[in-house]
């Protein structure tokens, strides 16, 4: 019995793969104990009153970590909970052991996968006597060529149930086998149909009942150093050198950052990626004033447009399904900032437990932005100009044929700017001789792109003005109005701005409209400016848009949550995925937000959870190949009222000196012009 036992949990152990390893994160007012090491006017919250007039320190809890774990043999997924204690180094030989808080396992879900299942893939496909089969009948007798890139199947009916882990690939074809730097990507192999079970690994299916010829060789698919494409690289562009003599403004402590009264910790986990702590702003007598609890990008959904097979199977949930984090680049490869950098790495469980390691993951550095603000007096001609700096902090991640940079801006106005630039490969398909599609772009003979849309999710835990957790805050929305003509006004020119209180969940299902100038102010009920109104930070739209499906589109089953652009719900610590923790061949409708919401919980005044929506519709054209010029999208989050005046009306002026300006010259065939003192003054 003794021994059967022990072989049972021999098999369970050897199936275990860790998908996901992360910090359990504490209740808020432990973070602000933890804060209070790093920043000085949380001091107090350190020590507790002992008797009537001695303090003793109070001592923090030990930390616990958040197991995501799949048994390969079982197909079973499980959630585990360990408490993180070290034992007396006598004891144990030094190691550090946990204690199992709990262990759950959770029913009908798939977790992401891991990159370790994509290659196993790979190398399963390309050896199949069918999927071999298929591409010889394409002219492809070297499966050296062939690329397979592994996608989840997401969910369309019963047989993408999650009783068994799939995978549908797409094949790529290089056109040389010998050459790593040819782009694989221009040569789709249209009409091979491969499923596979990764549990088993094994292939299931391979249908090739479509035969459509492999487009030619492009000329202009490569896009490497002009030496490795047969090309000419610009000849006439100068050295541009960021130089900081004195060192960065910023200081670090570990992950804790401190920047222009700015100050905030920074986090990582495999799904999200970058995560930013605890932000505040020292405002002088006011002291630390608290912004937000947490700031991260959840999920982002990928839909395509064109309803043929595979392409309308493409609704990749790149955090879902795939992690964020976990497919971030180490910026040895090749840095995309400039000037003093600080680069913190990330560390991840792989999926065998082992630990692995990505140097200089994350990029934080200072960006001169041009002018912060600017007056002249016409009169006397004395001009004031300030110029803005930025603190930013960002890392890239790949998903098999794109690129993501997600960038968190401070700026020195009290303005916290979230931006995603989008680059990469286009994701394209293979067309027969004389083909057209309405559902895409023509990119090259035999060759397209077809229409798709591009989603994220930011979800800004806010605590505007509140003490950790304290559930202060509310949300309204400014729309403006155009007043009706009346006695109030004569001229037919008055507008204004409305406000309306959302006051519960289900009506905080919100959408932008630019032609309100539509946004949305996160207020502290109990604190005041010096006008008497109340403190807060709105939320700024950039570009927007929704998803161009029908509502009975299969991928909005699973995200149901794009269906508007603002949703605002009472904060709940296990709320952190818009469309559920486990979104891979997820078969429940509309799972995670518009689940939670149903609750219909308060917002007058509570901890606010705001989750803006915000995407771009990809129409490709020819400019975006062989690889696409950065798209940018975004939002911004303001001081509306939280400060008394301007912030930025203490930066220094700019001194010439800095930058060496003595050493410039004038540019070749220009000559500067003198300017009439009186014409000056009033220039």
């Amino acid at each position: 019995m003794r021994r059967q036992y022990q072989t049972r949990l021999i098999l369970v152990r050897d199936g275990m793969r860790f998908v996901e390893v992360v910090l359990s994160e504490p209740e808020k007012h432990v973070v602000a104990m933890a804060d209070a090491y790093f920043f000085p006017p949380y001091q107090p919250m350190l020590f507790t009153l002992k008797g009537k007039s001695s303090l003793y320190p109070l001592r923090l809890p030990h930390r616990r970590a958040r197991l995501v774990v799949y048994n390969k043999n079982t197909n079973m997924t499980s959630i585990w909970v360990v408490e993180l204690s070290e034992v007396h180094a006598a004891a144990r030989g030094g190691h550090h052991r946990g204690k199992i808080i709990s262990s759950n396992i959770v029913p009908d879900v798939q977790p992401p996968m891991d990159a370790v299942e994509y290659a196993e893939c790979e190398a399963l496909v390309k050896e199949h006597p069918a999927a071999i089969e298929a591409m010889k009948r394409r002219g492809i007798y070297d499966m050296d060529l062939v690329m397979v890139d592994p996608w989840c199947v997401g969910y369309y009916s019963e047989k993408d149930s999650p009783s068994r882990r799939l995978a549908r690939p797409l094949i790529f074809c290089r056109t040389e086998s010998d050459c790593p730097l040819d782009n694989g990507y221009a040569r789709p192999v249209e009409g091979i149909h491969v499923l596979v079970d990764m549990q088993k690994m094994e292939v299931v299916e391979v249908a090739d009942n479509n035969l459509v010829p492999l487009p030619a060789p492009d000329p202009l698919r490569n896009y490497t150093a002009a030496a490795t494409r047969g090309g000419v690289d610009r000849s006439d562009i100068k050295p541009l050198h960021i130089s900081q003599p004195e060192g960065p403004s910023f200081r670090v402590n570990g992950y804790a950052v401190e920047w222009q009264k700015w100050n905030f910790r920074i986090g990582f986990t495999p799904k999200e990626g970058l995560v930013i702590h605890t932000v505040a702003y020292e405002d002088g007598s006011r002291g630390r004033r608290s912004i937000a609890h947490r700031l991260s990008f959840v999920e982002m959904v990928v839909p395509y447009g064109d309803p043929k097979d595979p392409h309308y199977r493409k609704n990749a949930f790149d955090a879902g399904e795939d992690g964020l984090g976990k497919n971030c680049h180490s910026l040895k490869r090749g840095c995309d900032c400039l000037g003093l950098i600080k680069y913190f790495d990330a560390h991840f469980t792989n999926f065998h437990g082992g630990v692995e390691t990505i140097e200089n993951c994350i990029c934080m550095h200072e960006e001169d932005h041009g002018v912060l603000w600017k007056h002249q007096d016409w009169r006397t001609g004395s001009a004031e100009s300030r110029r803005s700096r930025r603190l930013s902090v960002s890392f890239f991640c790949t998903v098999a044929n794109y690129e993501y940079g997600f960038y968190w801006h401070f700026y020195q106005d009290g303005k916290i700017e979230a931006e995603v630039k989008l680059t990469g490969i286009l994701s394209l398909g293979a067309l027969n001789p004389g083909e057209n599609r309405r559902h895409g772009t023509v990119i090259a003979p035999g060759l397209y792109a077809p229409v798709h849309q591009h989603f994220f999710v930011a979800r800004l835990n806010m605590a505007v003005d509140s003490n950790p957790g304290a559930g202060l805050n509310q949300v309204v929305e400014v729309n403006v109005k155009v007043e009706k003509p009346g006695p109030s006004n004569p001229h037919n020119n008055a507008f204004y701005a409305e406000e309306t209180l959302l006051r519960s969940e289900q009506e905080a299902q919100r959408d932008c409209n630019p032609f309100s100038a539509r946004h949305w102010i996160v207020r502290n009920t109990r604190t005041f400016n010096r006008t008497g109104h109340l403190t807060g930070y709105k939320l700024v739209p950039g570009s927007n848009c929704l998803p161009l499906a029908g509502p009975d589109a299969k991928f909005l089953r699973r995200a149901a949550f794009l269906k508007h652009n603002l949703w605002v719900t009472q904060y709940y610590p296990d709320e952190i995925f818009p469309g559920g923790e486990f979104p891979n061949q997820n078969p429940r409708v509309g799972e995670g937000l518009p689940t939670w919401v149903k609750q219909d919980r308060k917002l007058e005044e509570t901890d606010i959870v705001l989750w803006y929506v915000f995407g771009v519709t990809h129409i490709p054209r020819l400019e975006d190949w062989p690889v696409m010029p950065v798209e940018h999208i975004g939002f911004s989050l303001v001081p509306h009222g939280f400060f008394n005046c301007s912030p930025a009306i203490d930066i220094p002026p700019y001194d010439s000196t800095d930058e060496n300006s003595h050493k410039e010259t004038p540019m070749k065939g220009s000559q500067p012009e003198m300017v009439p003192g009186g014409l000056l003054s009033k220039l």
